[in-house]
């Protein structure tokens, strides 16, 4: 799949009169992640990452995808706590991808992915007012996670190893709260991810591993296909 995945065509590598060839055929693929912090081991771009890993491997099952550049800011104002954390909130991520979507009316469709869960409301809203003005769009991100497990866990931790390996500090790698994310969620929601965890990790990384990672991308790579199935 990774070989497959490196064959995925990529938006900013063609030039115009290419896009234009490819693109009244084609869905536009665009990744959205964040740039905000994933506990002491994992990278601040971690959900960018897997946004894009995704779309590319979307593009390598369809040969009509083609993945447009990242966006790597969200909303993640929940993060605002832990340095290296950069957000533009959810108005902004939702005008963005608006206009977005709008300035690619070349393309048969939209499909953005989404890997940043704080991305969801914000992009819902997006879809359903480009849907009103007659776009076809999807949006999609991962099913919902372990609420024991919702953030730099196991999950992610064995996703990173399997994309970056070089780029998690297995080292540093330590665990947070473990209770039931609905537990927590109304003091993370007024205060902040730093009140309830000063690590920065809601899960347990341990355990984790690139074959876990692996079969992790392959179930979210499944879904996305079966969910864009016969789209647009």
């Amino acid at each position: 799949m990774a070989g497959a995945a490196e064959r995925a065509v990529d938006l900013g590598a063609l030039t115009w009169p290419e896009a234009e060839t490819a693109a009244a055929a084609a869905v536009l693929a665009v990744p959205v992640g964040s740039t905000e912090q994933h506990g002491p081991h994992l990278p601040l771009a971690t959900d960018t990452e897997i946004a894009t890993a995704l779309a590319r491997r979307l593009a390598a099952a369809r040969p009509d995808v083609v993945v447009a550049p990242a966006v790597a800011y969200g909303s993640s104002g929940e993060h605002a706590g832990f340095p290296g954390t950069l957000s533009i909130g959810q108005h902004a991520l939702e005008i963005v991808i608006v206009e977005l979507v709008r300035s690619a009316d070349a393309f048969a469709g939209v499909a953005v992915v989404s890997a940043h869960g704080g991305n969801d409301r914000p992009l819902r809203r997006a879809a359903l007012r480009l849907a009103g003005e007659g776009r076809a769009v999807r949006v999609w991100s991962p099913p919902a996670p372990d609420p024991t497990d919702s953030h730099a866990g196991r999950v992610e931790t064995s996703v990173m190893l399997a994309l970056g390996p070089g780029a998690v500090r297995t080292g540093r790698a330590e665990a947070g709260p473990c209770r039931p994310l609905a537990e927590i969620l109304p003091r993370l929601q007024r205060c902040g991810v730093a009140a309830v965890s000063p690590n920065g990790v809601l899960g347990d990384p341990a355990g984790a591993s690139p074959e876990e990672g692996r079969e992790i991308l392959d179930r979210w790579a499944a879904d996305l296909l079966a969910v864009l199935d016969g789209w647009p």
